[in-house]
């Protein structure tokens, strides 16, 4: 029977991570073991371990999680565990059996500092320490590295991997000061059926659009969203709403970005172009790399839970964790790698962005004209209804597959407004973040920016390449307000990309003034976008003046 189970926890494996052959050992799981924490509280871990002789120099393995110890998550942690890694997998509190109550990231800090200091005790514990996880399961790893460090290094965590996450939970809920609606209240439906033992709806609301969830974005204020989507109240959703200002403490106290610098452990991470907390992993990757201690990195063409991260992120963990614990030989040749899109390449990369990235100024023309001549003036005009908001097309979600879409239907709307450049004679590679800088001016007190890169091929698609937006005029725009002409010079960040434009295709912009439900509808009044109700249609104006024109820096790489 013991020989029947293990064949069939590899055959699981090599369905949930494809591509990836189990290692070696066989494992053993032992299950709810209890570990107290600092107010008494005990959150439930498995402990899997290797059978038989492993090299005593690999590491500990911690990771922890709010999804349970069951599913995609537990299959890569028992995949560490057939390469020869101890691992604990613990749930975090008021989740999947452990104690007290779920909060998001208010209590991750102190109950990791707790686990990392009960592990060192163990007798199982291999004297060195890592850590692992994607997403909330990297969250948990900044919120104690540098705290660690400072305060108790004896129990720092000797390694970290982070898979598709970010230190600062808060600026993706309300990024650039918009709220990301399907995110936020996607993420709290499906953990509230979690917490609730509706594990089975929660998994079908990932394969399958969800009625009462695609009926409470449209739910006005948003306040009362999360009742629509789960039936109640949900006290992290309210606070997320009711909280704009990044700077508020509810914000202050969860992020850890300020820290990441001090982490001076080994770091690896992955991601991919499409995922929802790529343009903050790559400025912790930056953060580190200004520190002296860039991480090695990998950047493919995923998202959030595309399948096809699942084996890289294991198999890079473990020779990761290999070369600097058991002296192995490495097998990469530059610390980054980085995959094109547009072609099926993958780049080793010295650092990111690559070296000889310039920037390049496209203009915006009248006639929708992209192009680096300079404008002579003008302006285009659309008009945003928020009572038929522009919709969302594509772009990083919690969606399995979010990778390029067509816009060529998008942009025959009226309330998308489209700027295309000439035919290219040469490729061009864009290696960063672009940044659009918009002279902006609204009928209404407030409203969002939102641009798009597309790469228009010659028979005529627009498929996506990156994207952001910003509000402007809400309570927490902390930007100079509008000028004698009602005008704002409005930056907009966009999604980092690495993309090749090939000759005869065209690069294409497209401006609108929102992505529901991505992105929160602007209601335009500038109320507190928590009680905001009354929707006002806005008069939009892109302005082409010579002086201060619009247009969209591009960080070109001439490969």
């Amino acid at each position: 029977m013991a020989v029947l189970r293990r064949s069939i926890s590899r055959w699981i494996q090599r369905r949930t991570l494809a591509g990836l052959e189990p290692g070696p050992y066989d494992i053993e799981i032992r299950k709810n073991l209890r570990v107290p924490m600092d107010d008494g509280v005990e959150l439930l871990a498995d402990l899997i371990t290797p059978l038989g002789d492993t090299d005593p120099r690999l590491p500990t393995v911690v990771i922890r999680g709010p999804y349970g110890r069951s599913g995609g998550v537990a299959a890569q942690a028992r995949a560490l565990a057939r390469e020869g890694f101890t691992v604990l997998f613990q749930s975090c509190r008021g989740t999947a059996g452990s104690g007290g109550v779920f909060t998001p990231q208010l209590d991750d800090q102190r109950d990791g500092i707790s686990t990392h200091r009960w592990v060192r005790q163990q007798s199982w514990c291999a004297g060195s320490v890592a850590t692992f996880g994607a997403s909330y399961m990297g969250y948990t790893q900044w919120a104690v590295a540098a705290e660690l460090q400072k305060v108790d290094p004896d129990n720092a965590p000797d390694a970290l991997c982070l898979i598709t996450t970010m230190p600062d939970f808060g600026a993706i809920t309300w990024d650039n000061a918009a709220f990301s609606l399907r995110n936020a209240l996607g993420w709290t439906q499906m953990m509230d059926r979690m917490l609730h033992g509706q594990r089975l709806r929660m998994i079908l609301s990932l394969l399958r659009p969800d009625p009462a969830l695609n009926k409470a974005f449209d739910v006005l204020p948003l306040a009362e969203g999360d009742a629509a989507a789960t039936g109640h109240r949900v006290h992290w959703y309210q606070d997320w709403v009711g909280h704009e200002n990044l700077t508020d403490e509810f914000w202050t106290q969860q992020s850890h970005t300020a820290s990441v610098p001090e982490v001076t452990a080994p770091v690896y991470m992955i991601t991919g172009w499409y995922d929802i907390f790529l343009p903050w992993q790559l400025r912790n990757h930056a953060q580190l790399a200004a520190a002296g201690r860039p991480p090695r990195l990998t950047v493919g063409p995923w998202g959030h839970i595309s399948r096809g991260m699942g084996a890289p992120s294991v198999a890079e963990t473990v020779s990761f964790l290999c070369e600097h614990f058991a002296d192995a030989d490495s097998d990469r040749v530059a610390p980054i790698r980085a995959y094109l899109t547009g072609t099926e390449r993958w780049f080793d990369l010295p650092s990111w962005p690559p070296p000889g990235t310039r920037t390049e100024r496209l203009h915006l023309h009248d006639a929708g004209v992209l192009s680096p001549d300079p404008p002579t003036g003008g302006g285009t005009v659309y008009v945003y209804d928020p009572a038929d908001p522009t919709p969302a097309l594509g772009g990083p979600g919690l969606q399995a597959n979010p990778g390029p879409v067509d816009n060529t239907a998008h942009e025959r709307r009226a309330d998308v407004v489209v700027f295309r450049g000439d035919p290219l004679s040469a490729p061009v590679i864009v290696a960063g973040e672009p940044l659009a800088h918009i002279r902006f001016r609204s009928s209404q007190p407030s409203a969002d920016v939102f641009v798009r890169i597309c790469d228009v091929y010659p028979d005529g698609r627009s498929m996506t390449v990156c994207d952001g937006i910003r509000r402007i005029g809400g309570i927490a725009d902390t930007d100079p307000g509008p000028d004698a002409d009602g005008y704002r010079d409005v930056d907009v960040p966009l999604w980092p990309t690495f993309h090749r434009f090939e000759p005869g295709h065209r690069i294409g912009v497209q401006i609108s003034s929102g992505a529901h439900p991505r992105y929160a509808r602007n209601t335009g009044s500038g109320e507190p976008a928590a009680t905001a109700a009354t929707l006002h249609r806005a008069t939009q104006e892109i302005s082409h003046d010579a002086a201060t024109p619009s247009g969209i820096d591009l960080p070109v790489w001439p490969s």
